[in-house]
């Protein structure tokens, strides 16, 4: 989002003094803004200017999606939060549901998240845990009908741990930066396993989140330049605070990163504006981060579906990965931001640009199209590799395209390119397995893929798959099936080859 700063709004007091007997007219009355965390259940219009306008009719859609209202204050120390959530969650399954579960992250990402003062719809609750104290079941006092709504309320604490050690640093806060991934109560995952919920592997990403829509309050230090999803609705400044709030959604989560060594630059193309985030001293890469993003944004633009968001934020972070994607934001290693060195015996401007063209491509591939990223990570990881490629492909020709995908097929031959299926979930690999197969081997799949179904027919197909699926879960079904429809051709033989 836009960096924060400090800014004193006064308002004058008009005084009127009587000059004579006869009456004045009265002074005119500000009518008072009203609150964004008051914006009821229903009502999206605060969610259209983070909308692109061709994306801004799925506000009248998606009927049923959970509304998050979120308040929390980040300490001056950086690492401790406490907050207050109201959620709205509406039954869309086909069966009357007893329970809903909550998924407390951060009791499984080396810190702490506790819950007081649970209510129902005002009735006090109080719930169970499971899975390491990440999982919170809360019983209903009745059944939740289909098409039934409840509003959950509750206070939380969350101390974020001070290390990278776990799920490369997704929460932490280290090296002058707050990182703050999955840092509330989100509500799991209803599908048709039930309540989805699992304690993620280490090599692979934390959430399988379905689409809300988030209304958040941030209260934080005025040192701190605070980067978020979503779009700035208002910043003000309280004492020694700054106080801001943002709309964020369509969304699979609310992300938030802090640090008082950001600066900002930004550039904006068309309906989109790209702000990058780095400390002092990193503007070359800064820039040079911007200019991948808005190729990539372009690229994929064009062959998938318009980018949804009219802003994207490319964050510094002190992560162990390379980056990570999140709606509307990326968060890139700060140890590839010095483009004219090397990084691993490489040019970190190789790994810049392979990095952003990666995230950015999850902006179609898990945030537009969700999927079930710990038991399917092919679907968003292999295909957003594959995009990638395409990137290099669209952007320099086949050439510039051969040397990425020979990446691939070095990472792949690092287990000795085993013929080892793609479509496993994370937990199915072992060692580095999961790099070499998801990031390698599952890309080749699609190239293999369009080769089998000729290109103008895979392009095609991949354009209605992530039309069709905009905001919905993708299922491994689902794309052969659809694959299968255009090219009028079975592809069972090459499936079990290369996804089963």
């Amino acid at each position: 989002m836009n960096r924060l700063y400090a800014s004193f709004l006064s308002v004058s007091l008009l005084l009127a003094s009587c000059t004579s007997a006869q009456p004045k007219p009265g002074s005119p009355t500000t009518t008072p803004e009203p609150d964004p965390l008051q914006t009821p259940w229903e009502d999206r219009s605060i969610f259209k200017n983070g909308l692109v306008v061709s994306q801004q009719g799925i506000l009248n859609e998606l009927n049923g999606a959970s509304v998050y209202h979120i308040e929390f204050t980040i300490a001056d120390n950086l690492y401790e939060i406490t907050g207050t959530q109201e959620v709205r969650y509406t039954n869309t399954e086909d069966v009357e549901l007893n329970e809903v579960q909550f998924r407390l992250f951060p009791n499984i990402l080396g810190g702490e998240m506790l819950i007081s003062n649970l209510t129902i719809d005002g009735l006090s609750v109080t719930p169970e845990y499971g899975l390491k104290n990440s999982l919170m079941i809360v019983r209903l006092p009745a059944s939740l009908e289909v098409g039934q709504s409840l509003v959950f309320k509750m206070d939380y604490s969350v101390t974020v741990p001070q290390s990278l050690d776990l799920n490369y640093g997704v929460l932490a806060y280290a090296e002058d930066v707050l990182a703050l991934a999955h840092a509330y109560p989100m509500i799991a995952v209803y599908d048709d396993e039930g309540w989805n919920a699992e304690i993620p592997p280490q090599d692979g990403d934390v959430t399988y989140a379905d689409t809300s829509f988030y209304i958040v309050r941030v209260h934080a230090p005025k040192k701190i330049t605070l980067v978020t999803s979503g779009t700035r609705i208002s910043l003000d400044e309280e004492g020694q605070a700054q106080v801001m709030t943002v709309a964020n959604g369509p969304a699979r989560d609310f992300y938030l990163a802090a640090s008082p060594e950001y600066e900002e630059i930004s550039q904006s193309f068309g309906e989109v504006t790209i702000r990058s985030y780095a400390p002092k001293g990193a503007k070359e890469g800064s820039e040079f981060a911007i200019d991948v993003a808005s190729k990539s944004i372009e690229v994929f633009s064009k062959r998938y579906a318009p980018y949804p968001f009219t802003e994207l934020d490319i964050i510094s972070t002190p992560t162990l990965a390379l980056g990570i994607e999140y709606p509307g934001a990326i968060a890139i290693t700060s140890r590839i931001y010095d483009v004219n060195n090397d990084y691993r015996g490489v040019p970190a401007s190789i790994y810049m640009e392979s990095t952003v063209a990666h995230e950015v491509g999850h902006q179609w591939f898990y945030s537009l199209v969700g999927d079930d990223q710990l038991d399917d990570p092919w679907l968003d990881e292999s295909l957003t590799q594959f995009a990638t490629l395409q990137y290099f492909t669209d952007r320099y020709g086949a050439g510039g395209a051969s040397g990425f995908q020979s990446s691939l097929e070095d990472r792949w031959s690092r287990i000795g390119k085993a013929d080892i299926p793609i479509g496993l979930p994370v937990a199915g690999y072992q060692g580095s397995e999961y790099g070499a197969i998801v990031y390698g081997r599952g890309p080749l799949f699609f190239v293999a893929l369009q080769e089998e179904m000729g290109t103008a027919t895979f392009d095609a197909f991949l354009k209605e798959y992530t039309e069709s699926l905009s905001w919905g879960v993708a299922t491994p079904e689902y794309l052969q099936s659809l694959a299968e429809t255009h090219c009028s051709c079975n592809l069972q033989v090459l499936f079990d080859e290369w996804v089963y």
